[in-house]
């Protein structure tokens, strides 16, 4: 994989990421992403078909997932595969309820107040802001203040199709299929101008061009990320839960995952 010759900008030195029978991956920079170029290359996606990232490591494992060979895109099937509302609907059911036909008062008020019922997807934002400029906006923030992201490009024709393509893991606790987590993301991609812009070994970062604007829709976008992320209410929240995260959400232009 040499990404240079489909791009007009100038590239640091990095390397090909392959998988394990040599397939390429992603193109992975050896340092961290300069101020300024993902939202260049952002910018070049629509011509050049890569999708850059911010790739970030474990803590104490920087390596991890990127160079360990923890990519698995034999597992992964393609994203279009999946039905979004289905799937949301069932990781709800398996979330709120877990293998309880009866969930006692004490797990249904974490998912509050809905309980046990899955509420839908929140409706379809009015996308008003341009989601390319949100996203470099965000993205060049998290490189200022962040803690030394790699850069990552991905060919996929979005940052959904990218999240699969690059045979990234990270919510493995759960599916080890991430091809599902992507499907979600491109329903995202279109109701609130969502687009990703990196993921480390558990996490999964993403700028959204119209948040929730008020706590009553927040409440609703809330139930999908449960859904689709339960640790970030469990493990993340305090007092871990929805009605709690949902607060967070108003008016963030930055959605952030994590599985344990």
């Amino acid at each position: 994989m040499d990404p240079q010759k489909a791009l007009s900008v100038r590239l640091p030195p990095g390397r090909t990421v392959s998988s394990e029978d040599g397939t390429p991956l992603l193109w992975l920079s050896d340092d961290p992403a300069p101020f300024g170029l993902w939202s260049r290359l952002l910018a070049e996606h629509p011509r050049s078909g890569l999708w850059p990232l911010l790739l970030d490591g474990l803590r104490s494992e920087p390596d991890r997932p990127w160079e360990s060979r923890e990519l698995y895109p034999e597992w992964i099937s393609s994203p279009s595969d999946h039905d979004p509302e289905a799937l949301l609907a069932r990781w709800w059911k398996e979330h709120a309820c877990g293998e309880e036909a009866d969930p006692g008062a004490d797990r249904l008020s974490v998912t509050a107040p809905y309980g046990a019922s899955w509420p839908g997807r929140a409706p379809a934002a009015q996308v008003e802001e341009d989601p390319g400029e949100s996203a470099a906006e965000c993205a060049e923030i998290l490189v200022e203040n962040g803690v030394g992201s790699r850069l990552g490009l991905v060919p996929a024709a979005s940052g959904a199709e990218a999240v699969a393509a690059s045979g990234w893991a990270g919510p493995l606790n759960y599916d080890n299929d991430t091809a599902v987590f992507a499907a979600v993301v491109s329903d995202w991609e279109r109701r609130f101008g969502a687009r990703v812009l990196g993921m480390g070994f558990g996490t999964l970062t993403l700028s959204i061009a119209a948040p929730p604007a008020d706590t009553e829709a927040a409440l609703r976008v809330a139930a999908e990320h449960f859904a689709f992320c339960p640790d970030n209410i469990w493990q993340n929240t305090s007092p871990g839960r929805l009605e709690v995260y949902a607060e967070q959400l108003v008016g963030c232009p930055v959605w952030r995952f994590w599985w344990d």
